[in-house]
């Protein structure tokens, strides 16, 4: 291996100077530099007439393109935002909507994609969607208008089991005045609390509200003075908010308590 220093290289002869020949490898050590003159080269003396590419545009180096702006749909809200598995329609409120898009929903465990059944152009801001989605979960929505240009929400659509009533709609038994009721249940799958949302219980007894039964024990009051047939309603809510109400009724008794006369 030999060396050669030397200060400067020129060509014997012409302007050309040649390092090395074709297949050659021209290493320049780590921490040294090559000084380049700071001059430009021409556009047309670059490797594909110094041009690049944008969005299908060739446009020269140094030179300008005026891009397209994107218009893509946004997303606000979804009502309702839980729904059960039957078809069900959703109102998606948001911007930037283009008769008619695309709507998909995505399952957020497993990445199943199920399309709307049905969807209906209101406005830019509106859109109505129709759901058949078989499997409980949370889902993403996929908006895609007929240009192309889409919106991936986060979850935003819970499909989930209203809660179903157990015990049958009518009466809960029949009760003496004064007596004391140490309990009756009434049950709901898919409940997480109960409340009574219309009516009256009989004066004395409370409903106690719980997970998947609720209770009303209590002692009816003997201020209750004559055969009385009390009706309410409890609504029985599950943990995503869907409801399910039932009628119910309790018949209080007196008894016979008139005095008789005799002549």
């Amino acid at each position: 291996m030999s060396e050669v220093k030397v200060n400067k290289v020129s060509p014997r002869s012409g302007t050309g100077v040649q390092l090395g020949d074709s297949g050659d490898t021209i290493t320049v050590p780590s921490g040294a530099s090559i000084a380049l003159p700071n001059t430009s080269v021409a556009n047309a003396a670059l490797q594909g007439s110094g041009q690049i590419t944008i969005n299908g545009q060739a446009v020269a180096l140094g030179g300008s393109i005026t891009l397209t702006t994107e218009t893509r749909p946004t997303f606000t809200s979804i009502t309702p935002s839980t729904i059960e598995n039957t078809q069900t329609s959703c109102v998606i409120a948001g911007g930037n909507f283009v008769s008619v898009p695309l709507v998909t929903a995505i399952n957020s465990s497993t990445g199943a994609t199920v399309s709307a059944d049905e969807v209906s152009f209101q406005s830019a801001s509106q859109i109505t969607a129709k759901f058949t989605l078989p499997v409980d979960g949370t889902y993403k929505l996929y908006i895609e208008n007929p240009d192309g240009n889409a919106v991936q929400t986060n979850a935003v659509l819970t499909v989930s089991d209203a809660p179903a009533w157990q015990t049958a709609a009518g009466s809960l038994g029949s009760f003496a005045a004064g007596s004391t009721i140490s309990t009756i249940t009434i049950t709901a799958t898919n409940a997480t609390s109960f409340t009574k949302t219309s009516g009256t219980l009989p004066t004395g007894l409370s409903l106690n509200t719980g997970s998947g039964s609720a209770t009303i024990t209590g002692t009816v009051s003997s201020g209750i003075t004559s055969d009385t047939l009390f009706s309410f309603t409890i609504r029985a809510t599950d943990a995503e908010g869907q409801t399910a109400d039932r009628a119910f009724t309790i018949n209080v008794t007196t008894g016979a308590n008139n005095s008789g006369q005799f002549n």
